[in-house]
């Protein structure tokens, strides 16, 4: 039997109804003005002071621990510098083998360093027996010290970048690697020698989407001595392409992943001391 609404009834309907479309314009209207803060850096990319003394172009070595860390979550930093004209290299401390899918992970590493613009001779992937890609797999600190002072060394690299303690998603192989950071600086790093992290954020930021610009932005600001930039990315779109040559990997979950991931749309950077 079919029920009646009363007008009442009909009412209070239509009220909620309008109530979830203000949010949902407000979504809208809110990512739509992020992507365009974001978009805008292109044209005022002087307003991050980050290397932008004019006086050299770097050569940059990026530490990952596995293939897709670097279109997942360093893509504006990549963009950011290649732009700019200086010279990046990409550590891969394993070939993401956890699956048994090394062998391809690896070769998607390559074409997605292709797409962001870094020359396959300057991307090294490790397949090395005590840096096996895995949850359970602790990997030696002074190991990984000793790998990047080498490829330091062969490059003349003047400064890192690499995962903070927390390693954005808090995997254990990423944390490892910041620490291999750590250890080189305190142990092998010529004095002044420079390394920044990548800022880890709580979940809700991290799911905002290009909302967290500014709330990342703020963040920047309010440490304005130096030690942290904000780096917006001017190329998302070239994020997505990147990560989809990541094909093994390239499934639904990351798919939305990067598209409402903060880190496809602005990294933070803090120095190491």
């Amino acid at each position: 039997m079919l029920r009646k609404f009363s007008g009442k009834e009909t009412k209070k309907r239509g009220s909620s109804l309008m109530a979830w479309l203000l949010v949902i314009t407000a979504f809208v209207v809110i990512w739509i003005a992020s992507l365009c803060k974001n978009f805008h850096a292109s044209v005022s990319s002087s307003r991050s002071a980050f290397l932008n003394d004019g006086t050299q172009k770097r050569n940059i070595l990026l530490v990952i621990a596995h293939p897709d860390d670097e279109s997942m979550f360093f893509s504006p930093t990549m963009n950011f510098l290649t732009s700019r004209g200086h010279k990046l290299y990409i550590l891969c401390m394993s070939i993401g083998n956890a699956d048994g899918m090394g062998t391809m992970r690896r070769e998607e590493l390559y074409k997605a360093s292709t797409v962001l613009k870094v020359p396959l001779n300057q991307v090294k992937i490790l397949d090395h027996p005590d840096l096996q890609d895995g949850f359970g797999k602790v990997w030696d600190h002074k190991l990984l010290a000793e790998i990047i002072e080498q490829e330091i060394s062969s490059h003349g690299i003047d400064l890192i970048i690499t995962f903070d303690s927390y390693g954005v998603s808090g995997h254990c192989n990423h944390r490892d690697v910041h620490n291999g950071v750590r250890g080189f600086l305190h142990n092998k790093a010529p004095q002044g020698f420079e390394a920044w992290e990548l800022v880890s954020t709580n979940i809700l930021r991290k799911y905002s989407g290009p909302f967290d610009i500014w709330l990342s932005s703020m963040f920047s600001k309010e440490h304005s001595s130096g030690m942290t930039h904000c780096l917006l990315n001017e190329r998302p779109r070239q994020s997505f392409l990147a990560m989809a040559q990541h094909a093994s990997q390239w499934v639904w979950f990351r798919k939305l992943f990067v598209t409402f991931s903060s880190y496809t749309y602005v990294n933070t950077l803090k120095r190491i001391k």
